[in-house]
């Protein structure tokens, strides 16, 4: 089975369309306005013209309330939710509910524990996605996009009743190991495919999506 590959926080046509070309299954939106990779929905509606209907149109958003979500969806045409906050098993399923939409959930890791409570999400996710929790040190961590990995060995032994997504500092030069460590066959990019954060660069999309398809 081929490795499923979304690229997140994208913001421009010419990442958009190395993504497309590359066979990304995922095209991932970030609504988070501290974010570098920040869009405005109707930025995304007029991307999204140019997306073929095989990628699935990804928006990422932390603790949203219904208000925030109403009008991004009124905009832009995202065919699943990601939420990439704190958000408690009970409003994963309520978003999905009243929206209509899949959801995928992040789960933030550090410890085997951590795996261990991304249980609660499984009745009430489509799609789970682990990524690495932010050390206490780290100052102003975003929610995700951080460029930090966690332990992928912690991930060997689990199994889920839901697809899931590997994410956290991944880059086309350490993909390999983190597939082949953790047995991912989903994974998530954002910084690892920038020349800057924020900024997507789209000979690295090319390059990571290559890589992807040759595992």
């Amino acid at each position: 089975m081929a490795l499923e590959c979304k690229i997140c926080g994208l913001k421009d046509p010419a990442a958009v369309e190395a993504a497309v070309a590359g066979g990304a299954a995922l095209l991932g939106f970030v609504f988070f306005p501290r974010s570098p990779r920040s869009v405005a929905p109707a930025v995304v509606a007029s991307l999204s013209q140019h997306i073929p209907e095989r990628c699935l149109k990804v928006g990422l958003l932390v603790d949203p309330d219904d208000e925030t979500l109403s009008g991004i969806l009124r905009q832009a045409p995202l065919d699943m939710l990601q939420l990439h906050g704190s958000e408690p098993p009970a409003r994963v399923a309520e978003i999905r509910m009243r929206f209509g939409k899949p959801v995928m959930t992040a789960v933030k890791i550090a410890t085997r524990d951590d795996l261990a409570a991304a249980r609660a999400y499984e009745p009430v996710a489509d799609r789970l996605l682990f990524d690495a929790k932010p050390p206490a040190s780290m100052k102003n961590a975003l929610p995700g996009g951080n460029a930090v990995a966690f332990d992928w060995r912690l991930l060997a032994g689990f199994n889920w009743s839901r697809p899931w997504m590997l994410a956290g500092a991944l880059k086309a030069e350490n993909l390999a190991e983190a597939v082949s460590t953790s047995g991912a066959r989903a994974v998530d990019v954002s910084s690892g495919v920038e020349s800057a954060p924020g900024q997507k660069d789209p000979a690295m999309i090319h390059t990571f999506l290559e890589k992807a398809r040759s595992l």
